[in-house]
């Protein structure tokens, strides 16, 4: 059985890349949180995709799922393994709560590595399975954001500074078993991940930082929305990874990808910053900087 494992396929990304694994004839082990979702993909996808419930931080749920997987795999390896979840709240570095910072951290970097390591044996990790057969990829989910710092999105920024840096290691670690490992980062995604910063507007209103941020999740939530990139779209990169004969290192799909992807890595960071400045009003009062 051809299969992958899927994290976060609820919605989004991880759902585009569930519906096109499975039209491409790839059983879907894919990972939820709410039991209501798990019944709403099963009735979608019927026993072409297994829905698995764990929280990409549970330890004790990632290897029930790896057993789940394993048995269903009856010694065969996994074709691949989509690190997809992820979570983006947003806030001022002085002032978001440590603990939701945290969380992003922990959903966003080691999510993928705990998940890896509980599927890594069936990806054909292990000195008992480095002469057998194909090994399983990886595809690690990235973001723009993950070369690129945008104001008032720090956790996110630095969970996939560190993830596109994980990858690299984990590129190099695991070509021991012969597992590639791949990066997919996007441009702008049009997902429900863009619900979650719009609902923190108003609430540095208190701080230097509350007309700059609410401007800046304003128009980051509208160009999420009316100019992202479909989902679809980077589950086609995500799947050409998986499948390909020689895989890039990093894909970095866009609706304008001089314009999202480029420009914005060769313009140099003096003239982004004045911009940004000047943008959402991040100069300072009086004299300026000292």
């Amino acid at each position: 059985m051809k299969a992958v494992v899927i994290t976060g396929v609820a919605s989004g990304i991880g759902h585009a890349t569930a519906r096109l694994a499975i039209e491409q004839g790839i059983h879907v082990f894919g990972s939820v949180r709410q039991d209501g979702d798990a019944a709403r993909l099963v009735a979608e996808f019927g026993d072409r995709l297994t829905p698995l419930r764990f929280d990409v931080r549970d330890e004790a749920a990632l290897a029930r799922a790896a057993s789940t997987v394993g048995e269903a795999l009856n010694g065969e390896h996994l074709f691949g393994l989509v690190n997809n979840a992820g979570i983006g709240l947003a806030g001022p570095v002085l002032h978001q709560p440590l603990d939701e910072f945290q969380a992003v951290m922990d959903t966003n970097l080691l999510g993928p590595l705990l998940v890896t390591r509980a599927f890594a044996s069936l990806l054909g990790a292990g000195s008992a399975a480095r002469a057998r057969g194909r090994k399983g990829r990886i595809v690690n989910i990235s973001s723009i954001a993950g070369k690129v710092g945008q104001p008032f999105a720090g956790a996110y920024v630095a969970s996939k500074h560190a993830l596109e840096g994980l990858s690299d290691v984990m590129r190099r670690e695991l070509a021991l078993y012969g597992i590639r490992v791949v990066i997919v980062a996007p441009a702008t995604v049009d997902t429900p991940i863009w619900d979650e910063p719009e609902s923190a507007i108003g609430r540095y209103d208190g701080t230097d930082y509350g007309d700059p941020f609410n401007e800046a999740v304003r128009a980051i939530v509208e160009v999420g929305h009316s100019q992202g990139l479909a989902p679809k779209r980077v589950a086609e990169a995500v799947l050409h990874a998986l499948t390909t004969r020689r895989p890039r290192i990093r894909y970095s799909p866009a609706r304008h990808p001089v314009l999202e992807q480029l420009l914005p890595r060769i313009t140099p960071d003096r003239v982004t910053d004045v911009v940004i400045e000047k943008t959402l009003g991040l100069k300072p009062k009086g004299r300026g900087r000292a």
